[in-house]
């Protein structure tokens, strides 16, 4: 029962993410036990980032049945301009965001607040900043895992 236990409790910690506010209604997604940021690519993928990237900002919108509901804020399908969503099959595997339907089930997340933080918000003027000098920078301090660190350790 012990090891049982255990296995639930890491899990459990994968399983926690950081909802981070970089705009109205606009949200990172983190992983509390890895740092990194959930980001969906434009063929509506998911995959995780170590760096904050536009691709990282996710829509959060509260549905009709009070479950919340998160889409890409860069991608959506071409022709129909619908939104592309994260998703969750019956198995608990990652949906392609243009195959999740807002109305289904595998698209509503129930958010839980289990601790207030107050994080600084990762700023997409100081990545591009980043990206256009060397890896020397200014030392301003970015977002990692919740902890603040200088730019000059990444």
């Amino acid at each position: 029962l012990e090891a049982g236990l255990l296995i639930l409790v890491q899990y459990l910690l994968l399983t926690l993410f950081n909802l981070i506010p970089v705009g109205l209604r606009v949200v990172a997604i983190q992983g509390v036990k890895a740092g990194l940021y959930v980001a969906m690519n434009a063929e509506g993928y998911l995959y995780s980032s170590d760096v904050f990237t536009p691709e990282c900002k996710f829509k959060e919108s509260v549905f009709e049945n009070y479950y919340v509901i998160y889409s890409s804020t860069l991608y959506r399908q071409q022709e129909s301009g619908r939104a592309w969503f994260l998703g969750l099959n019956k198995e608990g595997q990652i949906m392609k965001g243009n195959r999740v339907k807002k109305t289904k089930p595998s698209s509503h997340f129930v958010p839980k607040p289990i601790e207030v933080c107050m994080y600084r918000e990762p700023s997409l003027h100081e990545i591009g900043e980043k990206q256009g000098r060397s890896r020397k920078s200014s030392g301003t301090p970015t977002m990692n895992g919740g902890k603040v660190v200088n730019q000059d350790s990444t």
